[in-house]
């Protein structure tokens, strides 16, 4: 299993365009099979700083949904806003859950 933390702030003229980006490849996300991965997206309470939480079964669907063209395409508006070094990729190690995971 492997879970990934994404953390990036966005200029508050593009906190909306990227909550819309997001809904989309969320949209594709969901035409997936469910037990292979999770991602969840959060704002934090500054308003612009945003939280991605992803658990894949395996490398090979990471691949497979990091490959998605909604969410390439996220990515590139995304980093085109003009981020600032507060992108931040992070490997979590799970200690423990009160759900069973993937």
């Amino acid at each position: 299993m492997i879970t990934v933390k994404v953390t990036y702030t966005v200029k508050s003229e593009f906190v909306e365009t990227n909550k819309q980006n997001i809904n989309k490849f969320l949209s594709d996300f969901k035409k997936l099979n469910p037990s292979e991965f999770s991602y969840n997206v959060y704002l934090q309470e500054d308003g612009i700083t945003f939280l991605h939480f992803s658990t894949y079964k395996n490398e090979e669907i990471q691949k497979q949904i990091l490959n998605i063209p909604s969410f390439k395409s996220f990515q590139e508006e995304r980093d085109k806003s003009g981020l600032d070094d507060t992108h931040k990729v992070e490997i979590l190690s799970l200690v423990g859950s009160s759900a069973d995971l993937l």
